[in-house]
């Protein structure tokens, strides 16, 4: 019989004769492939049914004429655009080939629902627009009632229709963010059945009232022409033909080139983010997963030491018994693998309604499964496998043929020395890590030398598990003697007999338990630093803001200011714009506003200048900003605006910066010449002495109603509504991460289960001297609990220390504020106790079903 039947007959009837205790690592793998696997078919999923929504959108559209130039700043994705002039419309309709020419108006537009709340604006887009008369131009089509013929109708989608409690004859408003009443004429789908494009909002008013709307100009002017080819003329031959008709600055591209390049940026930016934060926890899980597959392996293969010798003495080489391991791994790894594809599709629908509970909606559609998404998983799965068993797999090969003769302790076997070369392997990784991570969070910072620190000093702790866990279990485990006796001091003494065994079931919760802590302290710096932002630069006592998320929302009329300053129990008021400029080739994003006005309601610091000087040319800027570039007071600098205008500005005043106000600061005069759709993103509000927070609130809220019903907040409301996002943020972590937790917790239960296994005799003679059923439970489940402590305490000393050093890294200004929120950790701790007892139950329960006599006589 040749050497590779007998590996292969070795492992199968090692399998058959050990399942049980190949479960707990069958499952962990199964859970991490599962959700790596989710990761690739959502991220699939979405990269296609974006394609299809775009591609749809754009069907009919075989040439966009719109401004050359875009201009990217942070916080506007794809870039802004000049509009076009809509006199271009009747050149374009002389032009040979061309069928059909609309001219489309776009821009932000906030339906406000029947309840009076508006309608989406927690990330997808809301929009409003003209309805396009040309059906096949119109990605949307009419289910209900009619196109928009007058000033005040509307055409809305189903699925805002839906959402808001709309039908046909609801009167609303819609925020532009001025807020214009409309009236609801039509309820449209997206292409011939969906609701809507994606999950975004859209209302269609005619082409007059949403170019006076969505336009600087009104309605002469159109964010883009589409333009629809007559028969047998291609895009390209027409994009050719369009192209000499067009003044400068203007261009003509490709229907199939515009829906490329939104799929792109959708694609390139939001989804690489999107599935790149999936993937990096679904390594995370197969990382924790790793530690439970090792540790039961080598468990296993401790057990087994006189079998393998056996099998040694009766002439089975090392390679043989090595072989047989391996191959066992090999198969509980392809099988869990295999569990884990088919489960991922599950895990991938499971994320999509999970973002959609949380407020992230995303498209929907089909499942896409490609072969990457299959093929890639199973490997993975196979291989974390077959590489975590390996060191066991080379144990076993090793064992010597003598060791059938004689009692083989299993405790010895699998625990070995912790020699030498660990100690200064997990020493030399902590000495390196702790401090690389430190000067890369303190000096410069730098966010890459924070995170190899980090690793380096996460790979030493997890060296230098063994070498700590019998001194951490005996001192965590110190007051059980005196709280549960003899149970408790048994119980202490097995979790701390085996420092190997011990530091690497706990090592996978640490890790886990590390992570959650990560992001725990970083998030609640976060909310810190906003809470200092808002305490230490806004002197109002109100804010009125139209809060979204992303691309969603509107902002607030910047007529609301004015209207507001005219209420007797109102001292002062300052709105507060967003504007875009290129200035040194980069864009950069501009505060627009009243600044002598912001100065009294808003904390700038020292300021050096005169705001009240700035006028139509002038430039306040930040010191850090003007330092960056070399600026001083007086110095001219030129902006460069989406409208093709370079204008010279005069540096004006420099101020502190941090707070709410950006780096950049110019009047509303200075910006009006080269506005888009204009919007404030807060208003800020000072109350006249002797006026009650609750009456200034009453009256700002009456007052405010008619411009859409936008939030109005005290300081400490503001606050917390600014570090809203970051709850969300959390959410969604907490919710990913508890994945890990669990396959750590699975490899508690499992190595439990192995040691009660190997401990049969042990237990009998326990219960032969005296020890009941109920103590023999509560021996294990405190063991479990004991293990649990090690890797819950481990895990939030470590993610306390990264999450410090990632603030610090991360934070370039200087100015953020490191938290550490107590009472998150300690549910945490909590949680981590709690979660050890569980999972000590099924162990405990076997252990006391026992038979005395039975387990005595165990060889």
């Amino acid at each position: 019989m040749s050497s590779s039947t007998t590996t292969a007959r070795l492992s199968l009837r090692s399998l058959r004769a050990h399942k049980r205790r190949l479960v707990g690592t069958l499952v962990s793998i199964l859970l991490g492939v599962s959700f790596l696997t989710g990761t690739m078919v959502l991220g699939d999923t979405l990269r296609a049914n974006f394609d299809t929504l775009f591609a749809d959108a754009n069907a009919g559209t075989d040439v966009v004429v719109r401004s050359a130039d875009v201009l990217d700043s942070p916080g506007t994705p794809g870039g802004v655009r000049a509009p076009v002039d809509t006199a271009l419309v009747e050149r374009l309709r002389a032009v040979p080939g061309v069928a059909a020419v609309e001219p489309s108006v776009q821009g932000a537009g906030q339906l406000v629902g029947s309840d009076g709340k508006p309608i989406g604006g927690q990330g997808p887009p809301t929009l409003a627009g003209n309805w396009l008369a040309d059906s096949r131009l119109n990605p949307y089509r009419l289910a209900e009632g009619r196109a928009p013929a007058a000033p005040g109708e509307a055409v809305i989608n189903r699925g805002a229709a839906k959402t808001g409690g709309l039908h046909l004859g609801s009167t609303t408003v819609l925020r532009t963010p001025d807020p214009v009443p409309v009236t609801v004429v039509g309820i449209a789908t997206f292409g011939d059945s969906a609701d809507g494009m994606g999950p975004s909002t859209f209302t269609a008013l005619t082409f007059a009232e949403a170019g006076r709307h969505l336009t600087p100009k009104g309605a002469g002017q159109a964010s883009s022409i589409q333009v629809r080819a007559a028969g047998g003329i291609s895009q390209r031959e027409l994009a050719a033909r369009i192209a000499p008709q067009l003044p400068g600055g203007v261009e003509a591209v490709t229907g199939a080139a515009a829906t490329q390049e939104s799929t792109a940026m959708v694609s390139g930016r939001f989804l690489t983010m999107f599935t790149t934060l999936l993937l990096v926890f679904a390594g995370i899980a197969l990382l924790v997963a790793t530690f439970t597959i090792h540790n039961t392996f080598a468990i296993v293969v401790a057990q087994r030491t006189r079998e393998n010798a056996l099998l040694r003495a009766l002439g089975a080489v090392r390679g043989q018994v090595l072989g047989a391991t391996l191959a066992e791994a090999l198969a509980v790894g392809a099988l869990a693998s295999l569990g884990g594809v088919l489960g991922g599709i599950g895990v991938a629908a499971g994320l999509k309604a999970l973002f959609s509970v949380l407020g992230f909606s995303l498209p929907t559609g089909g499942m896409v499964i490609s072969t990457a998404a299959v093929a890639l998983p199973l490997l993975t799965g196979t291989a974390v496998a077959v590489g975590s068993a390996l060191l066991p797999a080379v144990r076993a090969g090793r064992t010597a043929p003598l060791a059938a003769l004689r009692e083989t302790g299993v405790d010895r076997a699998a625990e070995g020395r912790s020699g030498a070369v660990r100690v200064a392997l997990g020493g030399l990784l902590v000495a390196a890590g702790v401090p690389a991570a430190a000067v890369g969070a303190t000096d410069g910072p730098s966010v890459t030398l924070t995170v190899v620190g980090a690793l380096g000093a996460l790979a030493g702790v997890v060296v230098l598990g063994p070498v700590a866990a019998a001194f951490a279990v005996r001192t965590l485990g110190a007051p059980l003697p005196r709280l549960r006796g003899v149970s408790g001091t048994l119980a202490r003494r097995n979790a701390a007999r085996n420092p190997r065994r011990t530091a690497a079931t706990a090592s996978a919760l640490m890790i886990g338990v590390a992570v959650v802590t990560l992001f725990t302290v970083f998030g609640a710096s976060i909310k810190a630093t906003l809470d200092d932002t808002v305490d230490s630069s806004f002197a109002g006592d109100l804010a009125v803001t139209a809060p979204s998320f992303g691309a969603g929302g509107s902002g607030v009329s910047p007529k609301l200011a004015d209207a507001l300053a005219q209420l007797p129990e109102v001292r002062q008021t300052v709105g507060l714009g967003r504007g875009v400029a290129r200035v040194d080739g980069h864009g950069r994003t501009l505060d627009v506003t009243d600044p002598a006005r912001l100065a009294g309601i808003v904390d700038l610091g020292r300021v050096d200048g005169a705001l009240d000087a700035l006028g139509a040319d002038g430039l306040a800027v930040s010191r850090s900003e003007a330092a960056q570039h070399g600026w001083r007071l007086g110095q001219s600098v030129t902006l460069g605006f989406t409208d093709g205008a370079n204008a010279p500005f005069t540096v004006r005043a420099l101020y502190e910066g941090g707070g709410l106000a950006g780096d950049y600061l110019i009047t509303r005069q200075a910006w009006a010449p080269h506005r888009g759709q204009e919007a404030d993103t807060m208003v800020a509000v000072g109350l006249r002495s002797g006026v009650g927070l609750d009456a200034g609130r009453a009256a700002v809220e009456k007052a405010a109603a008619p411009f859409g019903n936008p939030q109005v907040q005290d300081r400490d409301e503001y606050a917390a509504s600014a570090a809203g996002g970051v709850d969300m943020m959390l959410s969604v972590v907490y919710a990913l991460l508890a994945l890990a937790v669990l396959i750590a917790l699975l490899g508690i239960a499992n190595t439990l289960t192995l040691a009660v296994h190997e401990r049969t005799r042990e237990l009998g003679l326990l219960r032969a001297v005296g020890q009941t059923r109920a103590q023999l439970r509560g021996m294990v489940r405190w063991e479990s609990v004991l293990v649990a402590a090690f890797g819950t305490v481990g895990g939030l000393g470590l993610g306390a220390f990264l999450g410090w050093a990632l603030v610090r890294a991360s934070d370039s200004a200087g100015t953020g504020a490191f938290a550490i929120p107590p009472v998150q950790l300690t549910v945490v701790l909590v949680a981590g106790l709690l979660a050890g007892a569980v999972a000590g139950l099924r162990p405990a329960g076997r252990a006391a079903r026992l038979d005395v006599l039975r387990a005595i006589a165990t060889d």
